[in-house]
Formats: structure tokens, sequence, C-alpha cells
């Protein structure tokens, strides 16, 4: 794997698991976790990219290693004492994944080593997705660590790993503060705050965040910055909606990869990172898993990708 590059480099940090996919075709596991799928779609779209996240020393934590191995992605562990994390999903009867959490995705943890610290230092852009921000120790830490880097911030909770929803928003909040982007959804507004995406959107730029992209499904995006807002639909493509696991890490991967060059100055500069960013997210969701896919690779047939 290569570690070195002289292209701006990105880091995310966050969640990597296993997802074990419970319905009526059986069972099947799939690496996943929201933040593994951000570290490996940057790559897919040209990144160079370090994920820190805990991964196990197990059966389970070598698969999490080979599948970032197969993508290029540099792994900086933290200890994982209950090995390694993993989700059973379930489809509800609308359709959409039900999340069961294993005792080490519960009690997540992430700790900074000197090689987190300089990879953090040299990112052009820091990613942070699904962190367990219902816990101070770990939010003091993550402040600490990325103080003064440009901030990229899903706060995607999830309710199987949610222990106090209004201390998962005070640290949230503390680290959105100084964001240069907050991914926000419909599902984290009725997690959280209890069911409206509009004012959502409208508390966080109230308190200086600077981009606030605000995804609501099938009625699309808003990207809202000092430029003013900007508005996409769901793009549409050839093929049916397979998974739509993987849509918000992919968006939000895409949205990054355009911040890595630097912040656009103008709404159609948004406007077309946006845009993107939906062209991205469309072709996901006609595989199964999280991985990314791009229109490109979707003509392509994704000859050579390596799936989950």
């Amino acid at each position: 794997m290569s570690t070195h590059s002289s292209a701006p480099t990105a880091v995310v940090i966050g969640d990597a698991l296993i997802d074990e996919i419970r319905d009526a075709d059986g069972i099947r596991e799939l690496v996943g976790g929201a933040a593994l799928n951000v570290a490996v779609g940057l790559r897919r779209l040209g990144v160079p990219t370090t994920l820190i996240a805990m991964v196990g020393d197990d059966e389970a934590g070598a698969h999490i290693r080979e599948y970032l191995g197969d993508h290029d992605v540099r792994l900086i562990e933290s200890e994982a004492p209950l090995g390694s994390s993993r989700a059973i999903v379930q489809r509800a009867a609308n359709g959409e994944p039900v999340y069961l959490f294993n005792e080490a995705a519960q009690r997540r943890s992430i700790r900074y080593s000197d090689d987190a610290r300089s990879a953090i230092a040299e990112a052009a852009l820091v990613a942070v997705s699904c962190f367990p921000f219902d816990v101070p120790a770990e939010v003091d830490a993550l402040a600490d660590a990325v103080a003064g880097a440009r901030l990229a911030i899903d706060p995607n909770p999830r309710s199987g790993m949610l222990s106090d929803r209004d201390e998962f928003v005070r640290g949230f909040e503390r680290l959105a503060r100084d964001a240069e982007i907050v991914k926000v959804g419909a599902d984290d507004a009725a997690l959280l705050y209890d069911g409206d995406l509009d004012a959502l959107r409208g508390r966080l730029r109230g308190f200086g965040v600077s981009a606030v992209l605000a995804t609501a499904g099938a009625d699309g995006a808003t990207l809202e910055s000092d430029a003013g807002a900007v508005d996409a639909p769901i793009s549409t493509f050839p093929g049916r909606v397979v998974d739509t696991v993987g849509a918000g890490d992919a968006t939000l991967a895409a949205v990054s990869a355009g911040l890595v060059g630097g912040t656009p100055t103008d709404r159609a500069g948004w406007l077309a990172l946006l845009g993107r960013a939906m062209d991205v997210a469309a072709a996901t969701v006609r595989a199964e898993g999280g991985l990314l896919r791009t229109p490109e690779s979707l003509r392509e047939g994704d000859k050579g990708v390596h799936g989950s």
C-alpha cells in the first residue's frame, strides 16, 4: 500500500465495523462503518486518505484491515479491548435498515498516537463521522487532536449506540462550531433535534458553522454557506435503487473530496460541489453495501473494484 503522496491528503476519524446483514436471502457480512465508508470513498475519488478508528485483533479486524488495504486506505488503529465492532442489520417494514450493535461498538473509543496526530496535521481536511459525541472524554481528546484542522463533520448518530442525546448534542455542537462544513440529514434531525431539518440547518448556521449540507432523502439536498443556499435534487441514473445505506457516506465523501482542494467562493462553486455529490450518491445506491460508486464507474462496470 502506498503511504506517501505529493497530493493533498485527508484523514477520517470514526467507526469501522462488520455489518452482519440478515434478510430473506440469508446472512452475509460486509465491511462497513460510516467513517470507513467515507475514507474508502475519498480514496476512490483520488484523495490519499488515512482512517483513524478502533479495530480489534480478531477475525473481523483482519477482514477490515484487508478491505482497507485493497482500497489503499492507510489505517491508524486504536486498541479494541472488546474486539471489533459489529452491527446486525435488518430491514424495517418501510425498507429502512435497523441496526443492533455489539458491546464493542457501543463502547467504542479512539486514541490519538503520534502517527495519528502527524496525519491530522498534514491533512488538507479531516472528516469526522459516527463519533461518540456523547462521551465527554472522547470529545475532549478529539478537540485536542484536531485543533487547527479544517473539519467536515457528520454527527451520524445511531440509536443503538446513543447513550445520552443531550450530551451527544453538546459534544457535536462543540466541534461543529469550528467546522468547514457540517452534514446533517433528516434522520439526524429526528433523533437529535425533534425532526425539523430546516431549523437544524438554521441553528448550525446561526452559531457560526461555515457551511451546512442538509440531506433530505428523496427530496434532495440543500447546501447553505456564506455565499447563499443552493439546492440539488436526487440524481437519476439507469438501474434500480438497490441499497440506500451508503448514500449519506458517499455524499460526505464527495463533498469532502471537493473541499480538499479548497473552499468554493461563490454559489456556482458550491452548486457544482453539491451536484457532484448527488451524482455520486445516486450511483452508490445502485449496489449493495457502502462502497462508493461514481457515474463513471457504473458505465465502466466497476472493473477491478474490490467489494465488501
